[in-house]
């Protein structure tokens, strides 16, 4: 059993997977949804602290390399766009806005993703970890609801 808790622990360390797809395998597998839910939140948060403090500094060292200075360069560029038009949006907002773009089961958002735009916002890391913390509580939540069934009893999840 500790072998199945510790593959959920490491797939919901994986950027795009996360725990959104961790807590339904947990459900494939057989596991205790909350205790598989714990899990999955802390491997979820893990690399959450390291991506912010380090995710710029790569992507700067990175765009100064030839080959692959364009890319990095380009993910910088993106990023700090995208982010700033985020801010101009949502204004003293952006906590909420990152805790729903995090916590939204949608593909491309997620505590990586969300981190590395708060990173390249500038945003202060305590609201950063905050808000992306509430937003891995909220999609392991849904995730977890969805995987026991229990949103498309509701309609939302209605095939």
């Amino acid at each position: 059993m500790l072998k199945k808790y510790l593959l959920i622990f490491l797939i919901s360390m994986v950027p795009v997977v996360e725990l959104r797809g961790a807590i339904p395998y947990s459900q494939v597998m057989g596991l205790p949804l909350l205790p598989s839910y714990i899990v999955c939140i802390i491997g979820n948060m893990l690399p959450v602290p390291f991506i912010y403090l380090f995710a710029r500094k790569v992507l700067e060292w990175g765009s100064t390399k030839p080959v692959i200075g364009k890319l990095f360069a380009w993910f910088l560029r993106k990023g700090e766009r995208g982010g700033q038009k985020l801010q101009a949006k949502a204004g003293l907002g952006l906590f909420v806005a990152l805790l729903l773009f995090v916590g939204i089961p949608l593909p491309g958002t997620g505590a990586w993703t969300g981190t590395l735009a708060a990173s390249l916002l500038d945003f202060d890391f305590k609201s950063s970890v905050l808000a992306v913390m509430g937003g891995v509580l909220l999609a392991g939540v849904i995730m977890g609801l969805a995987s026991a069934g229990l949103l498309g009893a509701f309609g939302f999840l209605a095939a």
